[in-house]
This record gives C-alpha cells, sequence and structure tokens, in this order.
C-alpha cells in the first residue's frame, strides 16, 4: 500500500544514510529539531527608525535559534529524537494517534524507550526553556539597570544614563559652556536611544524563538501524552 511505502522510506530517512554515489532519497527531508519548518523569508531591508522608537522585530535572529537548538539538542534517545521521528513520519502521510504510536513503536524498538521516560524527556526540554529564559531575562534587567548583580560592572544602559545625567547638570551650572555641553548631551542621549532599542530587540528576538520552541514542544508533548498513554506500552 502507498502509506507503508511512504511509511518506510520515512523510516530510511530516519535512521539510514545515503551511501556514498548514491542519489538522496525522494522523500522530503527530515527537520532538524528546533528548526523552522519552512524556510524564513528573507529579512526587509532595514528602513530608519525615528529615535525613540524600538524596531519591529519579524522573526528571531539566528543566533538565538541556534542558541534555542543548542539547549534543545539530545543525545538521539530523547523526546528531541523522538520528535524528529514524529515529523519524518508525518511527510510520510501518517497522523494523529497512528502517527505517534507508530513513531514511539519505531523508537523505541531502536533505543528501548519507555513512555514514561519519554515523556520525563518531553519536561526537561520544557525546563531548560523555561530556565533559560529566566537567566536571559535577568541579564536583560540588569542591563536595563534595573536590577544590579553583586560585583558586576554596570552595563552600557545604566553608565550612559549615569552620563546624561552628569552632563545635564553641568549644562545648569556652566550657562557658558552650554552650547558644547547641550551637543555632548545630545549625542549620549542618541546613543542611549540606540543602546535601549539594541537590547530591547534582543529580548523580542528571544522571546520570539524561545515561545516558538516551548509552544512546538508542548504541543508534541500533549499529543504524545494523550496518545501513548492511551494504549502503548508503560
Amino acid at each position: 500500500m502507498e502509506i507503508f511505502d511512504k511509511l518506510t522510506n520515512a523510516a530510511k530517512d530516519f535512521f539510514i544514510e545515503p551511501e556514498e554515489g548514491k542519489a538522496a532519497p525522494a522523500t522530503p527531508p527530515t527537520t532538524q529539531f528546533g528548526a523552522p519548518t519552512q524556510p524564513a523569508a528573507a529579512p526587509a531591508a532595514p528602513s530608519a527608525a525615528a529615535p525613540g522608537t524600538a524596531p519591529t522585530v519579524t522573526q528571531a535572529e539566528q543566533r538565538h535559534l541556534d542558541h534555542i537548538a543548542g539547549l534543545l539538542a539530545g543525545d538521539g534517545k530523547d523526546f528531541g529524537a523522538y520528535m524528529k521521528m514524529v515529523k519524518s513520519m508525518a511527510a510520510a502521510g501518517l497522523s494523529g494517534p497512528m502517527l505517534y504510536q507508530t513513531a514511539f513503536n519505531a523508537f523505541s524498538a531502536v533505543n528501548g524507550a519507555t513512555v514514561p521516560a519519554l515523556l520525563a524527556s518531553a519536561s526537561q526540554f520544557e525546563q531548560a526553556l523555561t530556565t533559560d529564559r529566566e537567566k536571559v531575562l535577568a541579564r536583560h534587567r540588569e542591563k536595563m539597570g534595573e536590577a544590579n548583580a553583586p560585583g558586576a560592572a554596570p552595563g552600557p544602559v545604566v553608565q550612559l544614563t549615569a552620563q546624561e545625567k552628569k552632563l545635564a547638570n553641568e549644562l545648569a551650572e556652566l550657562s557658558r559652556q552650554i552650547q558644547a555641553k547641550q551637543q555632548q548631551l545630545q549625542q549620549v542621549q542618541q546613543q542611549l536611544t540606540e543602546e535601549r532599542q539594541k537590547t530591547q530587540a534582543a529580548l523580542a528576538s528571544y522571546e520570539l524563538a524561545n515561545s516558538a520552541a516551548l509552544a512546538d514542544l508542548q504541543a508534541h508533548r500533549k499529543a504524545a501524552e494523550s496518545f501513548l498513554n492511551a494504549g502503548g506500552p508503560k
């Protein structure tokens, strides 16, 4: 039957590397866990943003996608590898309970995985994403001057904010140098605005990468938990 032919090809794609000199299989390649399911559109040419306006982030930066992929990289015997098997078989036409059960049967046959261990692995990945996000938010607060780490040097935003206040005070006291000081103040304020924009855009990019990866992981975990606990091996 056609569905079993597709399933066979999907399993071969997952477990077997093509021999040297032979053409790659015609079935679609398995999507790398943590990577976008479709090629990302080329980013539009940057437009000049008005001062004080944070740039719009339309997709996660590649460095954040790479960072998230690193957090979700496993040993080939975890939920990430199982998700890869599920996606491979979904591309071959399977869906629903049959997709998750068939993928688990093949996955378990190779590495002896059990349902509890597989779902525990999914929880570990979720915790890794959550913990990493907390660390990034803490660093972001430090950069924005909202929190100070003991013994840590102040970040660019904090330094520029202090410099802005100092220059503003000098401007009030030294009226004879008002023109020169105003120019310095404007330069520092521009640097402060740009640094804030950069920091805010980096956080928005990271949040996009983190939330997309977490949503994908949770969706597959929920489906796997529902289908596998219903009648899979224990």
